[in-house]
Formats: structure tokens, sequence, C-alpha cells
């Protein structure tokens, strides 16, 4: 039957060398690196998602993973200064501001920034 407490998510990267950078680094994650050059990321006790080396790679054109904040102005700000640029939007269903984030009505705002991998990463204030 379906493990629920161990489900996870996974997706691909050119090189987990430079991913295993950014994710621990930059993002400040924990970050293993494996067999095979597979890296885990354990988000906390039974949660963690998996990046594993594809020589193919195509990034995904949707959002791969989100990362919820509590100031999504401090975390676009901190990230910034590391060194991520912010995706620019602007369509009818989503627009960003200078730094990159779109506020909605109801208080919540996001941002988005990729990787070495060019996946697409969120930040959700909400």
């Amino acid at each position: 039957m379906i493990q629920r407490d161990k489900i996870f998510s996974s997706f691909s990267a050119y090189d987990t060398d430079e991913a295993y950078f950014f994710y621990k680094n930059v993002l400040g994650l924990d970050v293993e690196k494996g067999d095979m050059s597979v890296l885990t990321i354990r988000v906390n006790e039974g949660m963690k998602f998996i990046i594993y080396p594809k020589e193919n790679h195509v990034p995904a054109t949707y959002t791969v993973l989100n990362i919820p904040v509590t100031d999504i102005d401090d975390a676009v700000h901190e990230l910034a200064k590391k060194g991520v640029s912010f995706l620019q939007y602007d369509m009818p269903y989503i627009k960003t501001d200078s730094k990159g984030i779109t506020r909605n009505n109801d208080g919540s705002a996001l941002a988005w920034f990729t990787d070495p991998s060019e996946n697409i990463i969120a930040l959700i204030q909400e």
C-alpha cells in the first residue's frame, strides 16, 4: 500500500555539484550527496526532495519547488544579495514589480527565480 509519510518529489539538474552548492549555500537547505551524484534535500522530518543528474536536462516551464517565507521582501533582498536574479512577468494574470514580486489582493505574494539548471522556484508569502 502507499506509504504516505514517505512520498517525495524529484527533478533533474545539469550538474549536481552546482546544484549542491546552490541549494546548500545560497538557499541554506540541508543537502546530502549520495550515490550516482543524486542529491537529497531534507526539508523536515520525513519530507524530502531529490535532485538527480541528467545529461540532457531540459528545465521545466513551470514551478518545480515552492518555498514558503514569512516576509517576501526580506527573502528577496537576502537572496538578491547572494546573486539570485528574480524573474519578471508582465502577463494579464501575473505582473511582478521591479523586485520580481507579485502581490495579491488577499495579502499573499510570490516571487520566482531559477536554480543553476534553470528550474523555476517560487517564494510564497501566504
